[in-house]
C-alpha cells in the first residue's frame, strides 16, 4: 500500500512539474500530450471564394475644379461686360484704349459720355450694378455728386463717364491714344 500512495504522490507532483525523485512516471506525459490532442478542435477548410471586390475608389459628391484663366481672358472678359453694359445703357461715343506697356494702373481704359448729368448717373450706376452681378468686388466709383465726370474703377478696367462739354474739355482718348508722344526714358 506504502508503493501505490508513494506512486501516487510521485504522479501529483510530476503533474504539477514538481518532482521528488529523479524518477518521472513514463505513461502520464504521453498520456496528457495524447489528451490534448484529443481536445482540439477539428480545423473544417472553409471553401475557397473570390473576394469580395473593393471599389478603388469611393464614391464622392464631384468636385468642381475651377482651372486658372490666363490674365488676358479675365481682362476681355471685364472689358467686354464694360462694352456690353455702356451699349445697353445707351452711352455715346464709346472709346475702348488698351492701357499695356503705357501704364501700370489699369490694362484698359473706357471713355464714353452721357447725354446729361442724370444720363451720366444711371450709366455709372448700372455699371457698378452689373459688375458686382458678374462678380467683380473691388469697384471704386468717384464723382458721384455732379456726375459731370465719373470715374469707375474695376481695377483692371477704368470707365471715364463724361457729359459731352466735359469730355471735350479733357480730351482723355488724345492724352492715351496710341498717337500721343512717349514719355523719354531716363537714361
Amino acid at each position: 500500500m506504502m508503493a501505490k500512495v508513494r506512486f501516487a504522490e510521485k504522479a501529483r507532483a510530476g503533474l504539477r512539474g514538481k518532482t521528488t525523485s529523479k524518477v518521472k512516471p513514463k505513461g502520464k506525459k504521453k498520456l496528457a500530450v495524447k489528451a490534448r490532442a484529443a481536445v482540439k478542435p477539428k480545423v473544417v477548410a472553409k471553401p475557397k471564394t473570390a473576394p469580395k471586390a473593393k471599389p478603388a475608389v469611393k464614391a464622392v459628391a464631384p468636385v468642381r475644379i475651377e482651372t486658372p484663366k490666363s490674365k488676358s481672358y479675365i481682362d476681355q472678359s471685364l472689358l467686354s461686360i464694360v462694352m456690353t453694359q455702356l451699349e445697353d445703357a445707351k452711352a455715346e461715343d464709346i472709346i475702348a484704349i488698351n492701357l499695356d506697356g503705357k501704364t501700370a494702373i489699369a490694362d484698359n481704359m473706357v471713355v464714353a459720355s452721357g447725354r446729361s448729368n442724370r444720363h451720366v448717373g444711371a450709366i455709372a450706376d448700372q455699371l457698378v450694378e452689373k459688375l458686382k452681378e458678374a462678380g467683380h468686388r473691388h469697384i471704386r466709383v468717384e464723382g458721384m455728386d455732379q456726375c459731370d465726370w465719373v470715374l469707375v474703377d474695376a481695377v483692371d478696367v477704368v470707365v471715364h463717364l463724361f457729359r459731352p462739354e466735359v469730355r471735350s474739355f479733357y480730351n482723355l482718348e488724345k492724352l492715351w491714344s496710341e498717337h500721343s508722344p512717349q514719355e523719354p526714358l531716363a537714361g
